[in-house]
């Protein structure tokens, strides 16, 4: 981790259509960062579709120092049921190694938290892989590591089949 210069002032901004080759770039640097380079299959039309298009179905900001772009976060709503109220999730965060140290995820988590409490969220959540080093940062915000939840995915393939199957399956 980078130490950058402290105090530097972060501007989170709302994004458009404009911004999605930049938003790709995040990603794929998110992805390498992650070691998961291979899995990204999203295409620039993929994120006009999903951020822009007839219903969005998640939201991205940019957060920028001096006008450069320094980092990222695309999150959406989900539902706490046990809450009874909405909640953000975090899909993706991430922080250009030069401005890493700088404040920039401290901005762009508080930039989101603002959000939730603006829109009666009761809940933020995120996964990160268990080796990465933010997981410092985000415990030293607050954030409480979640031990007694696995995390279960249905990738595109696993959807199709599913939905093909038929009522066969058994718990």
């Amino acid at each position: 981790m980078n130490n950058g210069p402290k105090d530097l002032e972060v501007n989170i901004r709302s994004t458009d259509e404009t911004d999605i080759p930049l938003i790709m770039r995040f990603i794929k640097e998110l992805a390498d960062f992650e070691k998961l380079s291979d899995t990204v299959v999203a295409t620039e039309e993929d994120l006009k579709r999903s951020l822009f298009g007839e219903r969005p179905y998640a939201e991205a900001v940019i957060a920028e120092i001096d006008g450069s772009p320094a980092g990222f976060m695309i999150f959406f709503h989900n539902f706490t049921a046990y809450v009874g109220k909405p909640g953000i999730y975090i899909e993706g965060i991430y922080v250009d190694p030069a401005y890493r140290g700088s404040g920039v995820g401290e901005a762009l988590m508080k930039y989101c938290a603002g959000i939730a409490k603006e829109r009666g969220c009761g809940t933020m959540n995120w996964c990160v892989l268990d080796w990465n080093p933010a997981r410092k940062f985000y415990e030293r915000l607050g954030a409480k590591p979640e031990s007694d939840w696995v995390v279960y995915t249905l990738d595109e393939k696993g959807i199709s089949e599913l939905v093909e199957s038929k009522n066969d399956r058994t718990t």
